[in-house]
């Protein structure tokens, strides 16, 4: 080999190193933007309801604290523990009820987030909860209110039914189209609730669409599993929950803006 070819293979020895460290440095500006706002997203009113490593804003529906034998921030994610996991009674119960809560009620809003499940998981997000309505119907640490579905669909026993799928409305509306990236990776997703109107979207797809007191609607709620719950589907300002279903669930990236008149919007 010449001098010439030995120097040139020298060469390239710092510059494959150079790309290796920007590759990292990459990566970790990646990582850097969870659970953070763009300039955009500020001027529009966004908030973050997770900054990525605690759980403040947050505590379990009825507790003043958070249910940690259930949920934990991990690699800036909020985790639900699976059940198997969690501290249990002698019966084999939950020592705890672990639905997860927003401290703040939000009425009319437009709040995004990222979940992924396990296989077979099961999971859900919760909005429009009252938590003196959700602790006055047994288990009283469970939200009673509308819910994303959050779901393995291909796994899971629910996926079977079309109300039960992931991004449809629980029990109440099947979602149209729905995509879902597959399991172990991060879909993303958007509820809004503004007035009577609401919407679920999955994976910049709108899936669900519903009015409120519309006589569809009405119909749908007479025959659900809520038609026993006196104001269910009453307007409120609700906190908006992450349910606590026995299976392994991830979150990130929630954020929210207000649409109320007057608001941040």
């Amino acid at each position: 080999m010449n001098a010439s070819r030995r120097t040139s293979g020298l060469r390239i020895i710092p510059v494959l190193a150079a790309v290796a460290v920007l590759c990292m440095l990459g990566g970790a500006s990646a990582a850097r933007a969870q659970n953070q706002l763009t300039a955009a997203e500020e001027a529009e009113g966004w908030k973050l309801l997770f900054d990525g490593s605690t759980f403040k804003g947050w505590r379990g529906l009825g507790y003043d604290v958070v249910p940690t034998a259930h949920w934990m921030v991990q690699d800036g994610a909020i985790r639900k523990i699976p059940s198997g996991q969690v501290q249990r009674q002698a019966d084999g119960q939950p020592s705890f009820g672990g639905d997860l809560m927003t401290v703040d009620a939000y009425r009319d809003f437009d709040f995004s987030f990222e979940w992924k499940v396990s296989p077979a998981g099961n999971g859900g997000v919760k909005y429009n909860v009252s938590e003196e309505l959700s602790r006055s119907i047994p288990p009283d640490h469970a939200a009673k209110g509308f819910e994303y579905q959050v779901l393995d669909d291909e796994r899971h026993p629910d996926g079977r039914g079309a109300n039960h799928r992931a991004g449809g409305l629980y029990d109440l509306i099947a979602p149209d189209g729905a995509q879902l990236e597959p399991v172990g990776e991060w879909n993303t997703a958007r509820i809004v609730l503004r007035g009577n109107h609401g919407e679920h979207w999955l994976n910049g797809k709108k899936v669900v669409e519903y009015e409120l007191g519309s006589a569809a609607m009405d119909s749908l709620l007479a025959r659900s599993k809520y038609r026993t719950i006196p104001g269910f589907a009453d307007r409120r300002a609700g906190h908006i929950v992450l349910q606590d279903h026995t299976d392994e669930v991830w979150y990130r990236n929630l954020k929210i803006r207000d649409l109320s008149p007057g608001g941040s919007h």
